[in-house]
């Protein structure tokens, strides 16, 4: 049985799971950005943007030689935030946390994987950016 097939989510858990969310940014499947989501007051930046656009170019330099077919996701800790890169079907989704935070675990990063970030424009928490 996969993974998918053994994960299932309250709504309760899903909602949980976007309230950590403090910015969102999706990117196309060569890893150059579409969209960035910035809290509304301001207070995160988007320079964390910036360490997720070069590891997704470090990862297709690495697939030009090394078999890296079987990427699901990434974390990057700065020293402000945390960032986790999901693939999902058709393209990158990068989902600014609070650093530090022990919500990644396979049922966080499973709702990742099919999480609409579009959605996000219909947060009055976020603005697209």
């Amino acid at each position: 049985m996969s993974d998918s097939a053994r994960i299932t989510m309250t709504d309760l858990e899903e909602r949980s799971f976007e309230s950590y969310t403090l910015g969102a940014a999706t990117f196309d499947l060569s890893g150059l950005p579409k969209e960035y989501y910035t809290l509304v007051d301001g207070s995160k930046s988007i320079i964390w943007v910036q360490p997720i656009f070069q590891a997704l170019g470090l990862k297709s330099l690495l697939a030009a030689s090394l078999p890296v077919e079987n990427f699901t996701h990434a974390v990057i800790h700065g020293k402000d935030y945390t960032a986790v890169v999901i693939k999902q079907q058709g393209n990158y989704l990068a989902l600014l946390i609070e650093p530090n935070t022990e919500i990644i675990n396979n049922k966080f990063l499973f709702w990742a994987q099919s999480f609409d970030a579009t959605s996000l424009k219909n947060n009055p928490k976020f603005q697209v950016i």
